[in-house]
């Protein structure tokens, strides 16, 4: 089974490196690759102590951070490395303030690539995030004496574990895996059912990652003078289906403003042609004493915003749930009492159904729908007498409450791994 796997990663890497004549985003993660054991020899010894974080995307860097920044604390004398699988979290994070020595791409999981790039250093701590295996890498480390571990893991049904021909996969993660920390009660039966009973319940590190935002300053400039007293509804990472939303909004709300962070920037000529009245957070910044006021609608086309964008939302659409691309992240946003729609169409987003049940949040088949319930939300909300509690202030209060009673993830998994 193991020339098998190595086969199948043979076929992956030619696959990528052909759709890499066409994609932009393949072919930074081919070119990025060539350069990650350059990275990590410049930036460590072979006796460097090191802690390393593995996580596929961004979602997965941002839901292993507050574990990372944890164990530094316990090590200070230990040295970081972070690596990403793929480029919209290496490109996006490398451009970032972060606590990491060195930050690059995981080389592709072939024998001798991986022994190089692992032998650069003296791995004390590895720990992948959610369900990203490479089991070459995990030998690899484990024969090196490596703790291993698996922060926020999910098991969900249909994965290959759970398959006749998956045997051999799930007994390396029970070979070489230290500890799993489950994000939920159903992800650690199901890991048990096949054997691997090194795992306890933890709960997502997510919910620490965005409690966080409460205690940092989340002032953004213009945003205030732009909402003035007005409620503001903020499309967070945009697909088409949350623009088609907001397009049926904007003529439905007019004393409502409307923020639209899209998930790719790319995305802002097509955006500027659905909106040809709004304009651009770029522009507030030339311009500052532009009258942002006059405008109903404004653009996000720089990265980093969205997070504290959503502090100054009255009601947040986060993309991604109307197709199987992936629902973004909607913790960021119901952290700050805002209430979150999203498509229905997900299945590794459990922090998604939960929210819904608590009443903070609500997911719909189409756009039409969605846009007609938030519609009758805002203007009953408007409508409401002084006093009166509208059923927005109360998914508000509900979207708050359900991640802020959340347990501490962190502290959970750090008394186990600190045992």
């Amino acid at each position: 089974m193991k020339s098998l796997y190595n086969l199948f990663v043979r076929l992956m890497i030619f696959g990528m490196k052909v759709f890499a004549l066409i994609d932009g985003k393949t072919k930074k993660g081919i070119r990025g690759r060539k350069q990650s054991l350059e990275i990590v020899r410049n930036a460590f010894s072979r006796e460097d102590k090191v802690l390393w974080m593995h996580a596929s995307s961004l979602g997965e860097y941002e839901q292993g951070l507050p574990v990372l920044e944890k164990l530094k604390e316990h090590f200070p004398d230990y040295k970081v490395l972070i690596t990403f699988f793929s480029p919209s979290g290496y490109e996006n994070v490398k451009k970032k303030k972060h606590m990491a020595d060195a930050i690059c791409y995981l080389p592709f999981d072939k024998n001798k690539e991986i022994q190089e790039f692992v032998s650069s250093f003296d791995c004390q701590i590895f720990f992948t995030v959610k369900y990203d295996y490479w089991y070459n890498l995990l030998i690899e480390l484990k024969n090196r004496e490596t703790k291993i571990y698996v922060i926020s893991a999910l098991f969900y049904e249909h994965q290959i574990f759970f398959e006749n021909y998956g045997k051999w996969f799930a007994k390396q993660l029970k070979n070489n895996i230290n500890w799993f920390f489950h994000q939920t009660i159903k992800s650690s039966a199901l890991a048990k059912n096949i054997g691997l009973i090194n795992s306890s319940v933890s709960g997502d590190t997510r919910f620490d990652r965005v409690k966080q935002f409460l205690d940092r300053d989340n002032h953004l400039d213009f945003i205030e003078e732009f909402k003035g007293s007005q409620k503001l509804i903020v499309f967070g990472s945009s697909w088409q289906t949350e623009e088609d939303i907001a397009q049926l909004l904007v003529k439905k709300l007019p004393e409502t403003k409307f923020a639209i962070a899209p998930h790719d920037l790319h995305r802002i000529p097509h955006l500027l042609k659905l909106f040809p009245n709004a304009i651009l957070y770029s522009a507030l910044s030339n311009s500052p004493t532009l009258q942002t006021s006059n405008y109903q609608i404004l653009i996000i086309d720089s990265i980093g915003k969205l997070s504290k964008l959503y502090s100054y939302a009255d009601l947040a659409v986060v993309g991604g749930g109307f197709h199987t691309a992936g629902l973004h992240n909607i913790l960021e946003a119901a952290v700050y009492d805002v209430p979150v729609i999203f498509g229905n169409q997900y299945k590794k987003n459990p922090e998604a159904d939960n929210l819904v049940a608590a009443k903070g949040g609500k997911h719909f088949d189409d756009f039409v729908t969605a846009a007609a319930f938030i519609e009758e939300v805002m203007k009953k909300d408007l409508s409401a007498e002084e006093g009166e509690v509208s059923y927005l202030k109360e998914m508000s209060k509900n979207a708050g409450d359900f991640v802020k009673s959340q347990p501490n993830s962190t502290e959970i998994i750090l008394k186990k791994i600190l045992i």
